[in-house]
């Protein structure tokens, strides 16, 4: 998970430069065990892609551009997808 989120962070600029499959979001998470990393590959099996995700999380991400886009906002913001 800290690998993706630290990808992410990278990338961000209200939507996410260079390329990004299901794929590249299991070699991210392969090895994390956590109960988040496994509900957000649930997720994005679900939704067939990576598409739908990015599409929330810049959405999402917009809301904190003033008071910062860290790790903890784009976990929190995993979570709510994975969730959802």
């Amino acid at each position: 998970m800290n690998q993706l989120i630290r990808y992410l962070l990278e990338n961000m600029y209200l939507d996410f430069q260079g390329e990004i499959s299901l794929e590249t979001v299991r070699q991210f998470l392969r090895g994390d065990e956590s109960r988040e990393a496994k509900a957000l590959l649930q997720k994005l099996i679900e939704d067939k892609g990576v598409d739908d995700l990015l599409i929330t999380l810049a959405d999402c991400c917009k809301e904190h551009i003033r008071t910062g886009v860290n790790e903890e906002v784009l976990r929190e913001q995993l979570s709510v997808y994975s969730d959802s």
